[in-house]
């Protein structure tokens, strides 16, 4: 492994990092008076270069060429559109699909980017844009991460197989991600299902499980997990294989 190949790979695992530690603060540290507003501010400031210096290494180092840029925007742009169906509605999340399938092909980078970005832009066109954004992007670029970190298998079925079973644990993965953000300030005070700063890490998760289930957050998560599986079974075999292609032609692998 060259150095530039170590470089890139320290950034992705920086990035990686810092967005687990952003999400996941309420399990650990004591809470802080910020408002929502503030918070998010902050994560922008920590994503957004984090992001750009991703995209650059990727550029400079050689793997992320004109070619594989050139795949990603049109990813991002496709889907933007796609989550245009489903974002918002009774748990339905049409985008997630397209993330999963893509950071499989193309690798954890790709990945990242992508569930990123298209989350972006997809907020932009449809005024999508608040305090949670930057949130869905850290999350929804986990969920391209761990879809390039999946073994590769030479048959369509294997991989169809083992991406529908990826896209049900990475459903509610974002789900908890999105819910565990927010959690210590949308459940108010001195209640059963509220966020104790120091209470310890058990009893932390145990309080925000039960903070899930009555907030209903398990059962949304539920249906975009039903749907992101559904839409890999229909169009997984199609859309990998002509991703495989546009793969081999960038010289992606």
């Amino acid at each position: 492994m060259n150095f530039r190949s170590i470089t890139s790979n320290l950034v992705l695992t920086l990035v990686v990092a810092s967005s687990l530690i952003v999400f996941t603060w309420p399990l650990f540290i004591e809470a802080s008076g910020s408002s929502e507003s503030e918070v998010a501010q902050a994560v922008f400031i920590l994503l957004m270069p984090l992001l750009i210096v991703l995209v650059l290494v990727e550029t400079i180092s050689g793997n992320f060429k004109p070619q594989q840029l050139a795949v990603l925007a049109v990813l991002i742009a496709l889907n933007a559109l796609i989550r245009m169906f489903g974002a918002g509605f009774a748990g339905i999340e049409t985008a997630f699909f397209l993330i999963v399938i893509s950071g499989y092909v193309f690798g954890p980078k790709f990945g990242f980017a992508l569930g990123s970005l298209s989350l972006l832009v997809s907020a932009l066109l449809t005024g999508g844009v608040g305090p949670w954004l930057p949130f869905q992007m850290m999350a929804a670029g986990l969920v391209g991460v761990g879809a390039g970190l999946l073994p590769n298998y030479a048959r369509t079925w294997a991989k169809v197989s083992v991406l529908s079973i990826y896209a049900l644990f990475a459903s509610f993965f974002y789900g908890a991600l999105m819910t565990l953000w927010n959690w210590p300030f949308l459940a108010g005070a001195d209640t059963s299902i509220s966020y104790v700063a120091g209470a310890g890490l058990v009893s932390n998760l145990e309080t925000f499980l039960q903070y899930q289930i009555l907030t209903g957050g398990l059962i949304w998560d539920a249906g975009r997990a039903v749907t992101t599986i559904i839409l890999i079974l229909v169009a997984g075999p199609a859309l990998l294989a002509t991703l495989n292609r546009a793969a081999t032609k960038s010289g992606a692998s």
